[in-house]
């Protein structure tokens, strides 16, 4: 559910712009007022799995996803529609971390990235086949119903982990949580995204401002607090570091180059909200039968090469995308694209989480997933702020062909830049066990 509301939105969000009369940066805000809710309190998710049981809590984030879910199926304009993202994002930041850390904790540590292989290979899945699923439900029943198909899945989910996820949690965890450290790391990251949105404006200066101080006071607070929910002794690890570094950028390029394909596809190519869904389909197949592949490729390898190459495959898969136009060709200027791109995901994807996830002791498994997490939704939420305004766009211009055309090319090209960033940072930090 949170792997797919993270990219089911972007196909509808044209439709949802006519029908409810958004702006540019409403839109923008659709998307990144979930990944801002989500990055922000992800952590102390994960360190509410740890105290009070990972099973516990990824039940409770269900049900709470599920409600703001419909109540975003059922707003009735922009406003409403941001702030039960908002919700929808908190419900996630619940229920993520923990989903990742009961494998952890279900599995011995050989079996580990196998088993981590095929939990990134179908959250992929569900990222991927998020514009699919949103453009069948777009064209042919209401973009209200990409959020309301999430109550019965939430019904099953918790059905199932009731009756069949062991309960876990970490006995050494603190007696007390950092609630004033998730309130200025949400600070942080909402102003510096307001600003980015609203670049120009009276009010960006000032929200700079607010970030700025809120990050300084996040981390004089973790640094004094006697439970912190980010003990930023974990980042002594340089393998930790570097993994999260490298994931910051990539997922930035993967977020935008999502958020940007999907528009172009239907305000200059002129495709449908189901033709764009399932042009993406590419992605959803390189995911389902490759990404567990790519994990027993890095056990027995090591992760240093398969994090390097993979993100630099998805560059030159996003060079070829630039191609994507006015009279777009699918099966040379769409497909080879994605095909690439999705290969390099393929590829990293799950020795990236298996690194991650390595390199932390198994009782901090939840704050692991979560920090990685964290870092992956702030990359795509800042990178969905900033780079309309890098190249140019606002106001409504996402439905004008020709604006936007003349937008995507320059967008694509600072994504291929990142994901090259990425293959260099973990060439030059990562190591392989051993060595």
């Amino acid at each position: 559910m949170t792997m797919l509301d993270g990219t089911v939105v972007n196909v509808a969000l044209h439709t949802i712009g006519e029908d409810l009369d958004a702006s540019l940066a409403q839109l923008q805000w659709i998307t990144n007022g979930y990944l801002l809710s989500l990055a922000s309190l992800i952590l102390l998710g994960g360190s509410l799995g740890d105290r009070y049981g990972r099973r516990k809590i990824f039940v409770v984030g269900t049900m709470w996803f599920a409600l703001a879910s419909m109540l975003c199926g059922l707003a009735p304009d922009p406003e409403v529609l941001i702030a039960a993202r908002v919700l929808q994002g908190v419900g996630a930041a619940l229920l993520t971390p923990g989903s990742l850390a009961m494998i952890q904790g279900a599995f011995a540590r050989d079996d580990r990235a196998q088993a981590i292989g095929a939990w990134v290979g179908l959250g992929g899945i569900a990222a991927a086949i998020g514009p699919f699923v949103g453009g069948l439900l777009v064209d042919y029943v209401s973009w209200r119903w990409i959020f309301l198909i999430n109550l019965p899945i939430a019904v099953v989910t918790v059905v199932i982990a009731q009756r069949t996820v062991p309960e876990t949690l970490d006995p050494n965890a603190p007696r007390r949580l950092d609630f004033t450290g998730a309130l200025l790391a949400a600070a942080a990251l909402g102003g510096l995204t307001y600003a980015l949105i609203e670049w120009g404006g009276a009010g960006a200066p000032w929200a700079i401002g607010v970030a700025v101080v809120a990050a300084i006071a996040y981390v004089v607070d973790e640094r004094r607090s006697t439970h912190p929910m980010l003990p930023l002794g974990i980042f002594a690890d340089r393998t930790f570091t570097a993994a999260n570094a490298m994931t910051l950028v990539v997922y930035a390029a993967l977020g935008a180059v999502l958020f940007f394909l999907v528009l172009q596809l239907q305000t200059v190519g002129g495709y449908s909200a189901l033709e764009a869904g399932i042009a993406t389909l590419p992605l959803t197949i390189c995911m389902l039968l490759l990404a567990s592949k790519g994990g027993q490729l890095g056990s027995r390898i090591g992760p240093r090469i398969p994090m390097t190459v993979g993100p630099i495959v998805m560059a030159g898969g996003a060079l070829l995308l630039m191609r994507v136009g006015a009279d777009v060709d699918y099966w040379t200027e769409v497909l080879p694209g994605l095909t690439i791109f999705g290969l390099g995901l393929s590829l990293m994807v799950a020795p990236l989480t298996a690194t991650v996830l390595a390199a932390a002791p198994d009782e901090h498994a939840g704050l692991a997933s979560g920090v990685n997490n964290a870092v992956a939704r702030a990359g795509s939420l800042l990178a969905v702020a900033a780079l309309p305004v890098a190249v140019g766009l606002g106001g409504d211009e996402y439905a004008d062909p020709v604006a936007f055309d003349s937008a995507f090319g320059s967008a694509v090209l600072i994504c291929a830049v990142l994901l090259a960033l990425g293959g260099a940072i973990s060439w030059v930090t990562i190591r392989d066990p051993g060595v």
